[in-house]
């Protein structure tokens, strides 16, 4: 196997649990390997470090999977990962849909399982971990014994390992049209072609949130996607819902959504521009009770950091001057690369620039089954607000 040794001068991230090894914080190595190989990582003194697999296509080049020297990476090591975050999920309550693991806050970097009732969802997001695909499969049906496993591996991330972008069947060809139950409603999931891996699974806690806030109201969802926010809202007493979003697809599931929960006359939805026409309505003195936020992620990219933040001010000032005086703006950005404390100071902006004051409610992130490491920064990464705009 292997070796390498950090470079002496370099934070102590890595020291404190970050599993992340870029290739600056490298310096000498030992020994032959090939990309995707499990290696050993020491310090520069010679301490033993921890165990994980390398691609030098990468700039992650290494991601450390355990600190244990004696512990092996093989089959074995894959099925005990994933028991353990099962067991996790399940002491927490999240039985029937969850993110089973959520790559590197369970200690498996660069994998996502998400699991639809009896289906699983997989990705494999880093050359060093599609090498074991086979053996975290096995391990699924194992565990779990799932009716299907479908992976999503179409994602540009894979690129950038040197991977191809693929998608397909990891079992017995099934269905990829599922129906999900979630806090008493029902949703159409597409596995297949939905986005991510076909359904947001991190805000199902934080769609529960609105209960209160939506008892006779009239509500505006914006980026409403296939409608999940929409529906909890009608489902809690609002007397009207209105969901936008500007993906024809998105929207004709969101419709068929409503339809499948009985709420299709409180309902309605529109396959528009979001940016658009928050704008315009607000130019013509629109009003709702309850005005909710929850668009794509603005940036992947730390240089375009600035022009996000420009984009969240800018929908939420358009929010609030469609909130009526005491009414509730419901709120959320899943760009990591914002922060908490910036989120709430970009909020803060907007509300000064709409001249509206704001009382915060509730303060949240993403659902517990997919935890936060706190020496992991990047596990952290949906923010969730709602404030009362008077």
């Amino acid at each position: 196997m292997a070796k390498f040794f950090l470079r002496k001068k370099i934070g102590d991230r890595v020291m404190n649990g970050h599993p992340w090894i870029f290739a600056t914080e490298l310096g000498d190595s030992e020994g032959s390997y090939e990309p995707g190989d499990i290696v050993e990582v020491y310090s520069s003194n010679g301490s033993f470090v921890g165990k994980g697999y390398i691609n030098p296509a990468s700039q992650i080049r290494i991601r450390l999977l355990t600190r244990d020297k004696q512990e092996a990476i093989d089959e074995q090591f894959f099925h005990r990962r994933i028991a353990e975050a099962w067991a996790y999920r399940q002491q927490i309550g999240y039985v029937e849909n969850c993110r089973l693991i959520f790559g590197e806050a369970d200690s498996l970097p660069a994998l996502v399982i998400d699991k639809f009732n009896d289906y699983v969802v997989i990705q494999t997001l880093a050359l060093g971990i599609e090498r074991w695909k086979g053996a975290i499969v096995n391990a699924l049906n194992s565990i779990l014994k799932p009716k299907g496993i479908y992976e999503r591996n179409d994602v540009p991330v894979r690129e950038l390992e040197g991977m191809q972008q693929i998608k397909g069947f990891l079992s017995e060809p099934f269905d990829t049209e599922i129906i999900l139950n979630e806090n008493g409603l029902k949703f159409h999931v597409d596995i297949e072609n939905g986005q991510k891996t076909g359904y947001f699974l991190d805000q199902q806690d934080n769609r529960r949130a609105i209960q209160h806030i939506c008892k006779g109201a009239d509500v505006l969802e914006a980026f409403c996607y296939t409608g999940t926010f929409s529906l909890h809202a009608a489902h809690y007493g609002a007397k009207s819902v209105l969901g936008l979003d500007i993906s024809d697809f998105a929207i004709d599931t969101a419709r068929r959504n409503a339809v499948l929960n009985g709420y299709e006359d409180i309902c309605k939805f529109e396959s528009v521009n979001a940016f658009d026409v928050l704008k315009s309505w607000g130019k013509e003195g629109r009003k709702y009770d309850v005005v909710m936020l929850d668009p794509p992620a603005f940036t992947k990219s730390r240089a375009n950091i600035d022009k996000a933040v420009t984009g969240y001010k800018e929908i939420n000032l358009r929010g609030m001057k469609l909130t009526k005086p005491g009414g509730f703006l419901v709120t959320a950005s899943c760009t990591n690369l914002v922060s908490p404390d910036m989120f709430l100071k970009t909020i803060d902006a907007a509300a000064k620039d709409a001249k509206r004051k704001i009382r915060q409610v509730t303060w949240q992130t993403q659902a517990s089954d997919h935890p936060i490491l706190w020496h992991v920064p990047n596990t952290q990464y949906l923010k969730f607000l709602i404030v009362q705009v008077l």
